[in-house]
């Protein structure tokens, strides 16, 4: 069944709105902490998520990661690691509300180092920052978000550290429908305008990543969620 714009960006926001409040949740509840595993967090969402709403499904593999495996970008599998007392850490976690997407992701940090305090913050200004530049640019292609992306990473003193800066969001099973093709992504190779509709006529969603990364210190940053439904 064909959705109408409204359904589907209503869809959205509310499946983006439940993504927000588990995350709040992950805070409050004290899950993200020093002496456990990597693996043994995201045990521990899922089993919240499960009880806040029932969820099983999610589109994506599910995502914790502290100290260096934060360098790695989301095709990657590091082996698990124990998470230390002064630990940065992300999530991206894509659950899946009644047949819609979310895709969701945050960094935090235990204890008060400066510089990753700073990384966390960074992310989430960047996110802003290429908001605002896609909303400047009626006929923005992927490529040119993209590019934007990683020099902004550049001016905040970091380095971009995934393969592309986003992708495409919608009703499950997207992953399968979507595919691995470039123009799906946020990608360099992506010349194609964001605002185009798929082939279909129906307009196409996005989600905005940012992957700030030092490698030499081994850290890194994610932040993301939906970049065209406000």
């Amino acid at each position: 069944m064909q959705r109408s714009l409204e359904e589907r960006r209503a869809g959205l926001r509310e499946a983006e709105r439940k993504a927000e409040e588990l995350f709040k949740q992950v805070e409050e509840k004290g899950i993200l902490r020093s002496g456990v595993t990597e693996k043994q967090v995201n045990k521990e969402i899922y089993e919240l998520a499960f009880q806040m709403y029932g969820i099983k499904k999610y589109w994506h593999k599910r995502i914790v990661r502290a100290g260096k495996n934060t360098l790695y970008p989301y095709r990657e599998n590091p082996p698990d690691l124990t998470i230390s007392e002064e630990d940065i850490i992300f999530l991206d976690f894509g659950p899946i509300f009644e047949e819609w997407e979310a895709d969701f992701g945050r960094t935090y940090v235990l204890g008060t180092d400066p510089y990753k305090l700073k990384l966390r913050d960074d992310i989430e200004k960047a996110w802003q920052d290429g908001k605002d530049f896609f909303r400047s640019k009626p006929n923005i292609t992927g490529s040119e978000l993209f590019e934007y992306m990683c020099r902004l990473a550049e001016q905040y003193g970091w380095e971009y550290g995934g393969p592309h800066a986003g992708h495409l969001i919608g009703e499950f099973p997207h992953e399968r429908i979507q595919g691995d093709e470039v123009e799906n992504y946020i990608h360099a190779d992506n010349n194609i305008d964001m605002r185009e509709p798929d082939k279909d006529g129906r307009p196409r969603d996005w989600i905005l990543e940012v992957h700030f990364v030092d490698r030499e210190r081994e850290i890194g940053g994610f932040f993301e969620q939906l970049l065209t439904v406000e």
